[in-house]
């Protein structure tokens, strides 16, 4: 009895033990909590302060402000600090700044979006820690939501070409040519490089039907906002240099150039040629074709055989590296799309249809396959059916109008989960199979 009793008397001092352990683990991370909020309350005026005036110095450039509501957001905790306040009155007033909880159903990304009765520029936290960098990026998302009023349409095609070997490898010349030009010392050099760069990239537009059209519609969204938060952020002509440089490094490592490499090309070809017209942007429209349009501002004469020209310059920017890397690239890629393929379409899979969708994504590793849609390796949808999130993959179909997943592994009345996957179904939907194809749907109650 004795040793029973200790031993009790023991163990309830070690449960004791624990959950003082516990309690004082939960008031640090509340105290790392309240510290970070904190921070961010100090943080965002000055973040809103710099862009304010930043858009004011630079408010030529658009001939107005670019200066709009505009929503800071926490994606771990999903709290918001606003610029002003919302229409619906919904968001807390602090000081200068406004603040509140991003619904469930709203995903954060860098974006425009509607929200509580008014049109925001949304920009996840934390934002760069250069303030250059900071301001850059707030002044192209703050561009987008301008963007219609200028006369540029949102406009978000594939470029599925850019992830085939030839794409990939007339892009990477392209971008090659583009640092030779924004390193040049003489404008001999530089004139000779942009032409380089712009005979690559007609090239490249030659192979690939519709290519001219696809690409340009990418660049005159994401480009010319990439290009005016280049001339917004302040950067010095050295550091604008160092930036292109060091971006397109980046850019090249990225596993896809099919939704990102607008923000390489513009913007570099844009800065170029408002050092000689700073009114340039004003004189395109959203249907102005912007590779001719650069051709006959820079004064390029393009060769007639194009394809004679790109041999007689391609070695001058690394192409036989570019073609070993992209030789080697092209064999693992077919073998992940074959995988993808069996995955997706031939193995019984769950299909869901869009009713009213809204997406975010990394454009940088997503992988088209073929022409039954594109990869996405990481995605969250939100529809009326509920919120799909992904982590391990899912292929979106080529116009937009469903999703695949694997087939689920455990189902519940409102929670469905998948190898890499979750769905929090809304009330009314539920799960069906297809008992002869082992398919699975969404149906509506």
């Amino acid at each position: 009895m004795l040793t029973n009793l200790a031993g009790m008397i023991e163990t309830d001092i070690s449960i004791r033990k624990q959950k003082i352990l516990i309690s004082l683990f939960f008031l640090l991370i509340q105290n790392v909590m309240g510290q970070e909020q904190q921070s961010l309350q100090e943080q965002v005026p000055i973040f809103f302060n710099e862009i304010k005036k930043a858009t004011k110095r630079s408010q030529n450039l658009w001939s107005e402000n670019l200066y709009r509501p505009l929503l800071l957001v926490d994606p771990k905790t999903r709290l918001i600090f606003a610029n002003e306040p919302d229409t619906a009155g919904t968001l807390a007033k602090s000081g200068n700044i406004f603040s509140g909880v991003l619904p469930n159903t709203i995903n954060i990304a860098n974006t425009s979006i509607n929200f509580s009765g008014k049109r925001w520029a949304m920009v996840m936290l934390p934002l760069p820690q250069n303030k250059k960098d900071r301001i850059n990026l707030l002044a192209h998302e703050l561009f987008h939501t301008t963007q219609p009023s200028l006369g540029f349409a949102l406009y978000n095609p594939e470029n599925n070409h850019l992830d085939q070997k030839d794409g990939r490898v007339y892009l990477r010349l392209e971008l090659e040519a583009l640092k030779k030009a924004i390193q040049s010392s003489s404008k001999k050099d530089l004139q000779q490089h942009l032409a380089s760069a712009l005979i690559f990239r007609k090239y490249r537009r030659l192979l690939y039907k519709g290519a001219d059209t696809t690409e340009n519609l990418l660049e005159i969204n994401e480009g010319i906002a990439e290009f005016t938060g280049i001339i917004i952020s302040g950067r010095t002509e050295k550091e604008v240099k160092e930036h292109f440089v060091i971006d397109i490094n980046t850019f090249l490592i990225n596993p896809t150039f099919v939704r990102s490499f607008a923000y390489q090309t513009i913007p570099v070809y844009g800065y170029l040629l408002y050092c000689k017209n700073s009114n340039w942007n004003k004189e395109i429209t959203g249907k102005t074709d912007l590779t001719n349009y650069f051709i006959k501002s820079f004064n390029i004469n393009i060769p007639h055989d194009l394809k004679v020209a790109v041999a007689s310059l391609s070695g001058t920017y690394n192409v036989k590296i570019i073609l070993q890397e992209e030789k080697a690239r092209e064999e693992k890629t077919k073998k992940l799309v074959a995988e993808y393929k069996f995955k997706f379409i031939e193995e019984p899979h769950f299909e869901i249809q869009f009713k009213k969708m809204n997406v975010s994504f990394d454009p940088r590793n997503i992988i088209p396959i073929e022409d039954q849609g594109t990869v996405y390796p990481n995605i969250r949808i939100t529809d009326l059916w509920g919120i799909l999130t992904v982590k391990n993959g899912a292929l979106m179909s080529a116009n937009w109008d469903r999703i695949s997943v694997t087939n689920p592994i455990e189902i519940e009345e409102k929670i469905i989960i998948g190898n890499g996957w979750v769905l929090e179904l809304t009330e009314g939907y539920v799960l069906e199979k297809n008992e002869k194809t082992g398919d699975y749907k969404l149906t509506k109650k």
